[in-house]
């Protein structure tokens, strides 16, 4: 991008407080990015070259939505935790193996997108985040649900496509998980535990593509409890 057409985007950011910059060859903050410290609210870089994420971004401090997407990030820097009125998080499609403990400082996020990267544990740091509506971490190398995961406030917990074969029974203690993918990973039957489908908020569990055939599950116990909580929310659909 030129040098003009950058000033032209921020003299718009500094209206708006919406600076899109997607696919623009970029691996660092150009200094114009210093005039919207103050009122940026939008930040998309999607599509760019970023490897590390610059320290700067802790100075965004009115940033709601960053979105990061199909960069070469391999690290996020811990100063991000600064960034409190955080709402949308995009790391998708990245090399991330590991992500801050501060992002737990995010207390108003509601939305966190981090599938196809590297990640091979459950990141825990989101745990307690009462906001926390979707946690997205499809295409990863998880291995292991952990009982902690029972502090997840998510109404949606995507884990399609990962390594998974241990899901702790934990997991029906979450008290807003309606929605659980796990889709193609090495699950057995009997890591779904009778009280993931009985005592759980769980309406729409997804785990085509693993160790055992779906018409299996209803030998599990409190198979139809499930289903009844599955057909009550398809009825307020239609």
């Amino acid at each position: 991008m030129g040098n003009s057409g950058l000033k032209q985007h921020v003299l718009t950011a500094q209206k708006t407080g919406v600076l899109k910059l997607s696919q623009g060859h970029l691996n660092g903050f150009p200094p114009e990015f210093k005039q919207l410290e103050n009122n940026l609210r939008t930040l998309d870089l999607s599509d760019n070259k970023f490897v590390v994420l610059p320290n700067e971004i802790s100075r965004f401090l009115q940033l709601k939505h960053l979105n990061l997407n199909k960069n070469k990030l391999a690290k996020i820097p811990d100063c991000i935790g600064a960034l409190t009125k955080l709402e949308t998080l995009n790391f998708c499609h990245n090399n991330l193996s590991n992500i801050p403990r501060t992002l737990s400082n995010l207390i108003n996020l509601k939305q966190v997108y981090l599938c196809d990267n590297h990640l091979k544990e459950l990141p825990l740091m989101f745990c307690g985040l009462k906001h926390l509506d979707i946690l997205d971490l499809s295409k990863n190398e998880i291995t292991n649900v952990p009982a902690e995961v029972a502090g997840l406030n998510v109404i949606e917990l995507n884990l399609n496509q990962n390594q998974i074969s241990d899901l702790s029974l934990h997991i029906s203690s979450c008290p807003r998980l309606k929605t659980l993918r796990l889709e193609e990973n090495c699950l057995q039957l009997t890591s779904i535990h009778s009280k993931i489908l009985s005592d759980s908020k769980i309406s729409n569990l997804s785990v085509d593509g693993n160790l055992f055939e779906l018409k299996q599950l209803t030998d599990i116990p409190g198979y139809e409890a499930y289903m009844e909580r599955f057909t009550a929310v398809k009825k307020k659909m239609f």
